[in-house]
This record gives C-alpha cells, sequence and structure tokens, in this order.
C-alpha cells in the first residue's frame, strides 16, 4: 500500500515528476531521499558564467576530479568534514610530486562516463584547460591554486597525466580537490558543442562526467533527480540510488515536510528554524562553523559614497553585532566584533570594531555633513538571515545619517549583479573553499577583482602582502604577512565582517553519513538511509 509519506519520499505524488521507464529493480524507500531546498540549480555546467550556489552540487555528485578531500570526524560525531592538505585518489589512482617539487604526475584508475566512453588523460587535459579559459569564476578559481594555462597540463598517454607548476603554491594540490576541476567527456561536449571550443550552452543543459550520479530530470525552479550511476569506480557504491532535490522557497513548507517525516533532509533552513529543531530534539541537525565563511557588508571603493573610507569607518563603528547575531541567526554563529587592536594569525577573526553610534556618527558628519543616501542589495535565496541583517542595519544607519534603501536580487541572478561591481553596498555570505587566510584575502579583496571582490577595492599593498603569504616558504614570512592584510583590511575596511555562521543540516534520525563539503552542497555519495524504529 502507498501512503502519502511514502509517495512523498519516493518522488510520486507530484504532478510535475518526470515519468521514466522503470528499470529492472526499481529502487526502494530506504534507497531513495527527498531533499527539499529553497532553490536548485540555473544550469548544469558550475564552469560556466553565471552559475548559482547549487551547480556545486551537480559537479560535486555527478563529475568525478583527479583528488577529493578525505573526511575526517565532526568532533561530537555525526558526521563527517574535511581538512586542508588531506586528499585522497578520486580519477586518481595514484600521483607522485616531482622531486624538485615543481610538477605532480597522476595516474588514472579505470573509469567511464556516463556515455560508457573510458575516461582518458586527453578528457583531464581538455577539462582542465576548460577550466583556465573559459573566464569568470572558474578561471579565478583555478589561478587562486597557480592553475593558470593550459600548457601546464600534459597527456602522457591514456592512463597519465601531469600538472607542471608555474611556482610552488602550498594551494595548488588542494585546489584539485575542490568542486571547479571537474572532468568532462570531452569527446561528447565538443561532438555536441556546435563550433564552441568550449561547449558551454551544451553543457550548461547536459551533463558529460563520470561521477556517482547522473542527471535523470531536471526542472528549473522545481526538482533536480538524481539517479546512481552503478558502473562509478571512483569510490565505494552509495546506497541511495536515487535522490530527488525538490525546490521548495517556503521554509515553513521544508521545516513542516522535516517534522512530519515526509522529507528526508532540508538545507538552508533559517536559523531559528535549526535552533527550535535542536530543543525539540526529535530531529537531527549538524552543525560546523563555516571553514572560512563570514557574513560580511561589503562598501564599495570605486564608486558611490564609500569610496570615503571614513563612511566606510562609520559603518564599521555602528552596525549592531550581537543585535543581528541573536535576531538573525539566532546564536548559531560567531560574533565578528569587539576584536584585538593586533590581529592573530588566522581567519575568520573579530575586527576591532564595536557598536559606538557616538563614533560612527561623528565620522559621518565630517564626510557627509548632509548625510548620504545610498542602497543595500542581498542574495534573495539567503533572505531568511539577509533580510532582517538587512533591516537591521538600515536602521542602524539611519541613525548616524545614513539613509538606505534595500534592495532582493533573485538567487539565480545574484552573481550575476556583484559582478557588476556598482552597487554602494552588498551583503554576503561569503566563504572560502581552501581554510587559509591569504586565500580568503585573495578572492574577496585582491587587486585580481574576482567576483566576490565585491567591493572593488585596490591596492597593491594589500595585494603584495596577500602574494607574500601564498607562496612563502617561511613561517615568520607568513604570520607576519597575515598579520599586516589583516590590519590593512580592518583599517581600510572595504568589507565589514558581521558574523562566521553555523552551516546546519536537519535530517530524519534514519539518515547518516553526513559529509560537509567546502562548497556547502549536499554529498549524496556517503549518505546512508535506514529504517525507522
Amino acid at each position: 500500500m502507498i501512503t502519502r509519506r511514502t509517495a512523498l519520499a519516493a518522488g510520486l505524488a507530484a504532478p510535475f515528476v518526470a515519468r521514466h521507464r522503470a528499470s529492472a529493480q526499481s529502487p526502494t524507500r530506504n534507497e531513495t531521499l527527498l531533499l527539499v531546498q529553497e532553490y536548485g540549480p540555473n544550469s548544469l555546467d558550475m564552469q560556466g558564467i553565471g552559475a548559482s550556489q547549487p551547480v556545486n552540487g551537480v559537479a560535486l555528485n555527478c563529475y568525478d576530479r583527479l583528488l577529493r578531500f578525505k573526511p575526517v570526524p565532526i568532533p561530537g560525531g555525526s558526521g563527517h568534514a574535511v581538512r586542508m592538505g588531506d586528499l585522497e585518489g578520486e580519477l586518481a589512482e595514484s600521483w607522485q610530486v616531482a622531486s624538485d617539487g615543481m610538477s605532480c604526475t597522476f595516474k588514472l584508475r579505470d573509469a567511464k562516463f556516463h556515455s560508457g566512453r573510458s575516461v582518458t588523460a586527453r578528457d583531464v587535459k581538455w577539462s582542465l584547460d576548460r577550466a583556465v579559459s573559459i573566464g569568470g569564476f572558474a578561471t579565478t578559481q583555478m589561478n587562486a591554486g597557480s592553475l593558470e594555462k593550459p600548457e601546464q597540463f600534459v597527456a602522457l598517454d591514456d592512463k597519465t597525466f601531469r600538472v607542471d607548476f608555474v611556482r610552488k603554491d602550498k594551494m595548488t594540490m588542494s585546489n584539485l580537490a575542490v568542486t571547479i576541476p571537474f572532468v568532462i567527456d570531452a569527446e561528447l561536449a565538443q561532438r555536441n558543442g556546435g563550433g564552441d571550443p568550449w561547449a558551454k550552452e551544451w553543457l550548461k543543459n547536459n551533463v558529460a562526467g563520470s561521477g556517482a550520479y547522473r542527471i535523470e530530470s531536471w526542472k528549473p525552479g522545481v526538482e533536480t533527480i538524481y539517479v546512481r550511476n552503478d558502473a562509478w569506480t571512483s569510490g565505494k557504491l552509495p546506497q541511495l540510488r536515487r535522490v530527488i532535490a525538490r525546490d521548495i522557497a517556503s521554509p515553513s513548507t521544508r521545516r513542516a515536510l522535516i517534522e512530519r517525516g515526509d522529507a528526508d533532509i532540508s538545507y538552508g533552513l533559517p536559523p531559528k528554524d535549526f535552533k527550535d529543531l535542536i530543543d525539540a530534539g526529535k530531529i537531527k541537525v549538524v552543525g560546523v562553523p563555516i571553514p572560512n565563511g563570514v557574513w560580511s557588508v561589503y562598501l564599495n571603493t570605486a564608486v558611490g559614497p564609500f569610496t570615503d573610507v571614513r563612511l566606510r569607518q562609520a559603518v564599521a563603528w555602528v552596525l549592531p553585532y550581537e543585535k543581528i547575531l541573536q535576531a538573525s541567526l539566532f546564536g548559531r554563529g560567531l560574533d565578528m566584533s569587539g576584536g584585538p587592536e593586533t590581529p592573530q594569525v588566522a581567519w575568520p577573526q573579530p575586527y576591532p570594531y564595536r557598536t559606538d553610534p557616538a563614533k560612527a556618527k561623528a565620522l559621518v558628519q565630517a564626510a557627509a555633513p548632509n548625510g548620504v543616501s545610498t542602497t543595500l542589495l542581498f542574495d534573495a535565496g539567503n533572505a531568511t538571515v539577509a533580510e532582517p541583517m538587512a533591516v537591521l542595519i538600515k536602521e542602524a544607519l539611519a541613525g548616524i545619517g545614513i539613509t538606505v534603501e534595500i534592495g532582493k536580487v533573485p538567487g539565480a541572478n545574484f552573481r550575476g549583479e556583484i559582478s557588476k561591481k556598482t552597487n554602494p553596498m552588498v551583503l554576503n555570505r561569503f566563504a572560502g573553499w581552501l581554510d587559509y587566510p591569504d586565500y580568503y584575502l585573495f578572492w574577496t579583496l585582491h587587486g585580481a577583482n574576482s567576483i566576490f571582490n565585491i567591493a572593488s577595492y585596490q591596492n597593491p599593498e594589500l595585494d603584495k602582502l596577500i602574494d607574500t603569504a601564498r607562496f612563502t616558504d617561511d613561517k615568520a614570512i607568513y604570520e607576519r604577512s597575515v598579520t599586516g592584510f589583516v590590519s590593512l583590511a580592518e583599517r581600510e575596511v572595504p568589507m565589514v565582517p558581521i558574523a562566521q555562521p553555523t552551516h546546519d543540516v536537519a535530517m530524519q534520525r534514519t539518515i547518516s553519513g553526513y559529509q560537509f563539503q567546502p562548497c556547502r552542497e549536499p554529498d549524496f555519495r556517503y549518505l546512508t538511509k535506514g529504517t525507522a524504529s
């Protein structure tokens, strides 16, 4: 007998689920996972311009990389996270760094793409060539690990591939394990590319991977259905044979589905809901402080009123940090205010600013005696946290003579909007995939001007300190460089850190094997589903 709950869990009740020919053995309920999320992917190509955050989940589950991060237990149990530099092979069966430290040679395992073709070193080369050449986020991410040009990638034979290093960079090997350098079925993509050497339009709408899951159905704004690739050889075959990731904008609906047991797992609920679920004790909540992750206000240093550093400092002195932490994050995070005058060798870390409206108002009076009118934008996909933050920021700034109009940008369009670098104020949560202070500020403040340098900040002195930290082998020089660029960022405040959030996931107690990934998207490969007692 099919009950309503069974139908929902199996994805049978909703009329928009695509019907496919039944396999010889349909997935059982324990092999089918229903994920409910606020919004899903706007593309199937994480390397494409304008790809939204959830597209990382497609890349993670449907494609393989040469390497992946090895799972390490989360303190207190309930799953695993990752540790920088702790790597294991995915498509790579083995690898060897050269004695001079200037290259690494990979031996590929026997693996097949979803098309049935064998994965070769030529596919790996084409894929990494694409990542460093396609532009936008993908190319900047590759550059962050000194992976910069196609000449670095060499297919020695079908199963042997080499990466030549342009410099010794501690981030290079770890950067091969993040979501971006995934390996594409080059022959299939090129055959369908319509003359585009990187098949951008075709890969936006099609997956050509070798990963543990294939896309069975993708309905943007509605749901994405994944089915297990039973031929996957780059890891232990997942228990879950089918995953339905359903887009449900209403957080109250998502919470209700979890509490009733009609959904198995949910990411992106409001912090208040996670706190309530923890307090009730019926639903399992796994929380990980997001490594290298911070909610910040970015103040445009190139155009608009915040080109004046006094106004940027005024914002830093007036923000109601503790109120935001409690009212917006419900304590699920760490306050980034009231830090020491001398920075530590760490990131995130609190800035020395604290809530002081009198000091903030004096700075505004000196810089703009008649006051300032401006706008504050945030990602509507994060509205449950960002909107109350924005309201509190608006109220605080009004008290010192800065009038703010709040604007919401749909999640699917947010990266495109911030890439314009024309908005005076932007509220954003950025989390660096590699957990190093120099990596975080490379993305957010370095003159390379990545999409996440929302403040459009340019400072050669800061760039030199960040670059020195990235490439030095000397511990003392590294520490001086880190404290130097953090001190400079504190004085110049192109971004004002507010809080380091906790990444929470709610799941039924029958769900195990949770794996936190730096991209913060669900990793279905490790999840298991038991039987309710």
